[in-house]
């Protein structure tokens, strides 16, 4: 079986959501400025993933209708899988 094409090189990247970019789940809650560190970058370019660990800034300020919303659906608000093109290096 192949293995799939990871591009780790991006773990350990703080970054920052781009303007526009609004959550997966649910499109009318917008992610713009949110920060975080990518643990996880998966795919070939033009379609790599990255999974963020939002930072505590980002948790504090965090709207309480998109962690209800999403504790309601079992998703876990604390990270977030997007494309590598939504976010931008933060520092």
């Amino acid at each position: 079986m192949a293995k799939k094409k990871s591009s780790n090189s991006l773990a350990g990247t703080k970054v920052r959501v781009r303007e526009g970019v609004t959550s997966p789940e649910f499109p009318e809650i917008p992610l713009s400025g949110w920060t975080g560190l990518v643990v996880e970058a998966q795919g070939k370019p033009p379609a790599v993933q990255v999974i963020i660990e939002w930072d505590d800034a980002t948790m504090a300020a965090m709207p309480a209708d998109y962690v209800s919303r999403c504790e309601a659906q079992q998703l876990y608000y604390k990270m977030a899988c997007l494309n590598e093109a939504d976010v931008e290096a933060a520092v």
